[in-house]
């Protein structure tokens, strides 16, 4: 990614921001806003904002910043809610040892 071609001024922000708006959503690149010659903030998709988000909670609790009980294992997906907020997609899950005992 080139940030040289991603800085934009405040005025041109207020002008062409649905065309921005288009152009993160479909390249996922952020588009940096300056004001008076400064950058002052960053635009950027909401794909990549949430995704920036998890990150950010998974890497602290890795770190160590709350306290960790110890209990049974979670999934992968257990673990995403938790720290996401959404529901867990249901996926296929296999049969049971029982169930498949039964199916012989």
């Amino acid at each position: 990614m080139r940030y040289s071609t991603q800085i934009k001024p405040i005025s041109y922000v207020k002008a062409h921001a649905a065309d921005l708006l288009d152009r993160i959503a479909r390249e996922r690149e952020p588009i940096i806003i300056t004001q008076n010659g400064e950058a002052k903030a960053v635009l950027v998709d909401i794909r990549s904002y949430e995704e920036a988000q998890e990150r950010m909670a998974m890497l602290q609790v890795m770190g160590g910043s709350e306290e960790v009980h110890i209990g049974e294992p979670l999934t992968r997906m257990e673990v995403f809610s938790e720290f996401s907020g959404r529901k867990p997609v249901e996926s296929a899950k296999p049969p049971a040892k029982s169930e498949k005992l039964n199916q012989l």
